[in-house]
């Protein structure tokens, strides 16, 4: 199928590339079939494959897919390996359902827990969730088919979503909001980005120069096609010229005639169409190189997603009751436990092949105890006093009480946000009813966010958070739950004390069109690090059945430049009594910088399999990036000299080894010093310094004078000091200004001078 792109170019109409860069249905491009350019299909589904019957058709029920466990329950695993074989099984699947590029992942941050499709993104932080998207995207393109890294970018709300403008500064977007795409695209080479609804900064991103030309073409050598999210073109001209490749759904006449139009007045260069049917071309010619046909394995897929999910799943506390064992009398309350909350609302939305009921796998593995069953809640936000006492009735006369909670779809799904981190008012009176009953009670959380807990955490014996856990994810809890599965999932965001907490909570949702992002950098950890607030549980935590104690940690060189990075090695070892795996944590700690940073961030992670009493050493490689911050005014990735802390730990609140390094920075930035610059921001420029530095002591002479310095003592001294402190934060010229009578000629005509040798040094 390969073909001569240039030469179909050259052969094709003004109104075939036109029709072309437009889908010719909700899920084909257009073929050109005189030219031998077949239509490419494409299919929602990050979490499973839906392809929907009619591809005329915008939503009908899907073929039947495998429904894995969705992005909060993968991320949970913390296993680049495990998720590439999730992608493999997706690629498969692709296949047999005749699917040449498969809508997803999404890689769009966690910024609030209210975030409507948080459960189709990864997490708070942008390195995990960069390598989890990068490792998802390698196993399905690995078979020949094709992803579409979303939403792109600062997609973090459904309030308004296809019209919102996040207002996000610069260096926010770039070390929060857009390095999980840059790390994907890189390491994985995406066939398509999609492009999200909102605005950025003013500007749709579906018409954003900056966003797709600038920074995902040109910068990142992006070589993919841009897709629109459907629906999110509003002006089909502008969109290509901001870079936008492919609008869809279709099919879309107006749109069509509108781009040949523009092209035949002048309005839009053909040259720029070209770009984007050179794009398109390579993308579909590319996916039809793999045959679609076939079937593809039920039973393997399903065991594949009974894996993840036991891997996905966080246990949040246990005071010992887990693993379940020698109980004859089981009470198991929740109506997800015969109704399997395994999936999220909206476009991820699967048709199962199968799904594996929660109630039924517990008493499959439950041996000869006697399980019995209350549904507790209905499947409304009703009141229901009688079901609560007749779950009491229940656990009262049992030896444990298994509580299986779900968020109902009508508190959380695709378009349209949380309100509230709470679970329903009848869910939380039926926790606190049924542990004042029974002391022995398990709470099992299906869920795709954080929700609240301090009313009732204190009174239950064990949480486990088993997420949206995919159609096998039944099967999963239950071998949890009977320590048939040692648990090894920790979290990829924080979980609050109350909403009040979150970074986001003054900014949320925005109104009159924006939303601004004011927590900026602090987002997840880095914010409850900064303000040193306690949170219900910490990025990064995760219980096990046995323990991990941590040693001998190392780095490859005390002082080392940034070009070459450094190794972290820490030895781990399983203390308990069986096997279990652990995930190992790496965070970098600047201890001094020229901008803000946050108290640490994460830079590394390796999930470890360990037997009972055997130790393994864990090697972690730290880049250039993993000391680098964005600078604004240098825009672009700077390192600093000085030292760094290494930080090895459990989980962003449980560091179990420090080291300190000296970092040697090879960079050699360009002057930005101006006539506004401060005098701080002069001395901190390498070449500023140097001429700035023999009148600095001058300056420094006239401040203590000016503030009643000289030689009258401690006390004067200190004033002066503080007089310095003060100037350090003024613009040169100012401070020059207040000392003009010592001047021997105007002070701005001064600091242009100084502005020139600083030029002349540079060059």
């Amino acid at each position: 199928m390969k073909k001569d792109i240039r030469t179909i170019i050259k052969q094709m109409t003004l109104e075939e590339k036109a029709a072309l860069c437009t889908g010719a249905s909700p899920w084909t491009t257009t073929p050109v079939e005189r030219l031998g350019v077949p239509e490419m299909i494409v299919s929602d589904g990050p979490h499973g494959v839906r392809r929907v019957a009619d591809v005329e058709a915008l939503i009908l029920d899907s073929l039947p897919a495998t429904c894995f466990p969705t992005a909060s329950c993968l991320a949970s695993t913390w296993d680049t390996g495990l998720l590439h074989r999730l992608g493999e099984a997706l690629a498969k699947e692709c296949i047999a359902l005749n699917v040449d590029v498969l809508l997803g992942p999404g890689a769009n941050m966690k910024r609030s827990p209210l975030g409507g499709r948080n459960f189709e993104y990864f997490s708070e932080d942008p390195f995990l969730a960069g390598e989890l998207a990068a490792g998802l995207i390698d196993g399905v393109q690995s078979k020949g088919v094709g992803t579409s890294l979303k939403h792109f970018a600062a997609n973090n709300q459904e309030f308004q979503r296809f019209s919102i403008s996040a207002e996000v500064d610069e260096r926010t977007l770039r070390e929060i909001y857009l390095p999980a795409f840059e790390k994907a695209i890189k390491q994985a080479k995406p066939w398509t980005v999609m492009c999200a609804y909102n605005k950025l900064n003013g500007t749709y991103c579906s018409e954003s120069h900056y966003l797709l030309v600038d920074i995902l073409k040109n910068e990142w050598g992006f070589e993919g096609l841009v897709v629109s999210d459907w629906g999110a073109v509003h002006d089909r001209v502008a969109s290509l010229r901001g870079g936008l490749d492919l609008e869809m759904p279709g099919p879309q006449d107006r749109r069509v005639k509108a781009v040949v139009e523009a092209v035949r007045s002048g309005e839009l260069d053909e040259a720029v169409l070209d770009e984007s049917v050179q794009r398109i071309l390579h993308i579909v010619f590319k996916a039809k190189e793999v045959p679609k046909n076939g079937k593809f394995n039920i039973e393997e897929h399903h065991d594949l997603a009974h894996r993840i999910a036991t891997e996905g799943m966080v246990l949040l506390r246990n005071n010992g009751i887990l693993p379940l064992s020698d109980h004859q009398h089981i009470a198991v309350i929740g109506r997800s436990a015969e109704h399997a909350h395994f999936q999220g609302g909206g476009s991820s939305h699967i048709n199962p092949t199968k799904v594996a009921v929660p109630f039924k796998e517990l008493q499959a593995r439950a041996g000869n105890a006697e399980v019995t069953y209350a549904e507790g809640y209905p499947s409304d936000n009703s009141f229901r006093q009688e079901m609560i006492d007749q779950a009491v009735s229940l656990a009262g006369a049992a030896d444990v009480a298994l509580l299986y909670i779900a968020l109902p779809s009508f508190k959380e799904s695709e378009g349209y946000d949380r309100q509230d981190l709470d679970l329903t008012e009848q869910q939380v009176a039926l926790i606190k009813a049924v542990a004042k009953a029974q002391p022995n009670t398990v709470v099992v959380l299906n869920n795709g966010a954080p929700v609240a807990m301090s009313d009732w955490i204190d009174d239950v014996a064990a949480v486990l958070e088993a997420w949206m856990m995919g159609q096998a994810g039944g099967a999963a809890i239950a071998d949890v739950l009977f320590g048939r599965v040692n648990p090894s999932g920790k979290l990829p965001e924080t979980f609050p004390l109350k909403l009040s907490d979150t970074p986001a909570y003054i900014n949320w949702p925005g109104g009159a069109g924006k939303v601004h992002y004011g927590e900026g950098l602090f987002i997840g950890y880095r914010y409850y690090d900064a303000k040193e607030m306690p949170v219900l549980f910490p990025f990064g935590h995760g219980l096990s059945y046995t323990t991990f104690a941590y040693s001998n940690a190392k780095v490859s060189a005390p002082t080392f430049k940034d070009v070459d990075g450094l190794t972290v090695t820490v030895d781990v070892t399983n203390t308990g009594r069986i096997a279990g795996k652990e995930i190992v944590q790496v965070y970098v700690h600047d201890q001094e910088s020229d901008l803000v940073r946050p108290e640490k961030e994460l830079k590394g992670f390796a999930k470890v399999e360990l037997q009972p009493g055997e130790t393994k050493t864990v090697s972690i490689e730290l880049d250039f990036r993993a000391f680098a911050y964005y600078h604004p005014a240098y825009k672009q990735w700077v390192t600093e000299n000085g030292k760094f802390d290494i930080l090895i730990g459990a989980s962003a609140a449980d560091i179990r080894c420090r080291e300190t390094v000296t970092l040697q920075s090879t960079l050699t930035l360009p002057c930005i010093i101006d006539k506004e610059s401060t005098i701080k921001e002069w001395m901190a420029d390498p070449c500023g310094r140097a001429v700035l530095e023999p009148l600095y002591r001058q300056i420094e002479t006239q401040a203590r004078k000016m503030f009643g310095g000289g030689d009258h003592g401690d006390g004067v001294a200190e004033a002066g000091m503080d007089a310095m402190e003060m100037m350090n934060d003024m613009p040169l010229v100012s401070v020059l200004m207040f000392q003009q009578s010592t001047l021997t000629m105007p002070a701005d005509e001064m600091v242009d001078g100084l502005l020139r040798q600083v030029h002349d040094t540079n060059r």
